[in-house]
């Protein structure tokens, strides 16, 4: 797929990019040659081939989904600037 001029002015409008006059013929031919990259890469047989997240082979470690309070309440305000119970308060906004 070759890129010209008026699509790289246009993409460039929608991205909210300023390319110098100068610039649009050159970046028209940048793109244009990603675009084949994309196009080589749609031409790969890829049946059978599992997707993956990471080029290493991974397991993700599991663990037991509990609720709890955390355990550190004091920490968590104790930058808080009036705390009550445990809790933060916050002044009144509707009256």
């Amino acid at each position: 797929m070759a890129v010209d001029r008026d699509t790289v002015i246009r993409v460039a409008r929608l991205a909210r990019i300023k390319v110098p006059e100068g610039d649009l013929d050159t970046l028209a031919g940048e793109l244009s040659n990603i675009m084949g990259w994309v196009e080589q890469l749609a031409e790969v047989d890829t049946d059978g081939v599992d997707p993956m997240t990471s080029v290493a082979d991974m397991k993700l470690r599991w663990r037991a989904d509990e609720v709890t309070d955390g355990g550190i309440r004091d920490r968590v305000t104790a930058n808080a600037s009036d705390p009550r119970d445990g809790m933060f308060s916050v002044p009144k906004v509707i009256e």
